[in-house]
């Protein structure tokens, strides 16, 4: 995926001449127009660097307490015990016993399966930002563990594609998290192209990983040999039933489930300027608070129990965000809606992240006092820049169609 009409190096600082901090203070909400299917191609084109590490900045100034929330929750250690060994057991169950409970296996492996398969995802994410344990080595393990289930060893690759997204979150080509420019082309605005699409979106999610074509790393390897080793054992014990059963529960689990629905709450563009975006519903309580992505993204130190605190710390950072209530709601607007398809992301060359990230500093409560007249000036500005970039990808459209 490439942005329609990227800026060169020099048109980016260009851009930047008049701004002397970063003047997205103190949301650091953008202000760009989200990409529209159907009027245009490509999704939207941003200036700036990626918001979380200037918005942890801003918060940490107003609210130095949040910091004492970091650190690791073993919890999660036995979370992912417990979640190993129902799926170990139901792979028995349906492997050695219910041998002729074809269609009982299928609804099982969705509804069961597929809610502890993406459960599983969300370990992976704890355990990514050595969250579950004291140790960078413990919490690996804690990955292998439970990767054991999910067959393919994905774990340790996860860790290392996940971290790139947060460094790099929008970054053209360097952001795992941003669907390829293909799959813009292929599915488009369709419904039933999106539908699909969403049913084999971990398969996706894999293969953007895949297409950085980076060689395997030393723990990659090690996730290699861990899970062939496993899944021998787990032939040896549960037979080929049992490996099936575990085979649908993961593709149905990263596919059309609630559990699932978080890949796209979490940054297709559904508000003018705003990237991410958290879920706030009953689903949290299961899927560890997968939900609180923007305050997850602000404070990648916070283990998933205390998330929730940040927002109770902090309201006026997060209480002026558009969020989510229902992930049903989530993948039905996706599928629906003419405004919602792969293009909804906003994305960011490189030198345009790297320049705003050194260059454009966060404000201090005194600077913000003495910038903040001219700031309504220059937001209006930045909202026609933003209007006429629209247009001209219209347009662009228009003439490329024609």
């Amino acid at each position: 995926m490439s942005p329609c009409d990227p800026m060169s190096k020099q048109e980016v600082q260009a851009a930047h001449k008049d701004e002397p901090y970063d003047m997205r203070f103190p949301s650091y909400l953008g202000f760009w127009k989200r990409s529209i299917p159907g009027l245009e191609e490509q999704p939207r084109f941003d200036l700036y660097d990626e918001p979380h590490w200037k918005r942890k900045q801003q918060i940490l100034n107003d609210h130095p307490e949040i910091a004492d929330l970091y650190g690791y929750d073993t919890n999660t250690v036995w979370i992912t015990l417990a979640t190993v060994c129902v799926q170990m057991g139901l792979a028995y169950l349906f492997g050695q016993i219910l041998t002729d409970w074809n269609w009982t296996m299928v609804l099982v492996a969705y509804v069961v399966g597929g809610s502890f398969s993406t459960q599983i995802g969300i370990i992976f994410h704890e355990f990514t930002h050595n969250l579950c344990a004291a140790t960078t080595l413990q919490n690996r393990w804690v990955g292998n563990v439970a990767n054991i289930p999910l067959l393919v060893p994905l774990a340790q690759s996860f860790r290392r594609y996940h971290l790139e997204h947060h460094t790099y979150q929008g970054v053209y080509g360097y952001d795992p998290d941003l669907p390829l420019e293909w799959e813009l082309r292929l599915i488009g605005n369709d419904p039933i192209k999106k539908f699909f699409w969403l049913i084999i979106y971990g398969v996706m999610y894999i293969g953007r990983g895949l297409a950085q074509q980076k060689q395997l790393s030393r723990w990659e390897l090690y996730n290699w040999a861990w899970s062939i080793a496993c899944d021998v054992v787990i032939y040896r014990f549960c037979g080929l039933r049992g490996i099936i059963y575990l085979v649908i529960s993961v593709l149905l689990g990263f596919g059309l489930h609630p559990g699932a629905a978080h890949f796209i709450q979490e940054h297709y563009t559904f508000r003018d300027g705003q990237e991410t975006y958290s879920y706030y519903g009953s689903g949290n309580y299961f899927w560890l608070n997968i939900g609180y992505h923007n305050e997850h993204h602000d404070f990648p130190l916070v283990p998933w129990t205390k998330l929730p605190e940040i927002k109770r710390i902090a309201p006026e950072y997060y209480d002026n965000l558009a969020y989510h209530t229902s992930w049903f709601a989530v993948l039905y607007m996706f599928i629906t809606s003419s405004l919602l398809a792969p293009q909804s992301r906003v994305v960011r060359t490189l030198d345009a992240h790297r320049y705003a990230r050194k260059n454009l500093k966060v404000p201090n409560p005194t600077q913000m006092k003495e910038i903040s007249p001219e700031k309504a000036d220059f937001v209006a500005r930045m909202k026609k820049a933003a209007d006429m970039a629209m247009e001209k990808s219209r347009a662009h459209k228009i003439v490329s169609g024609a």
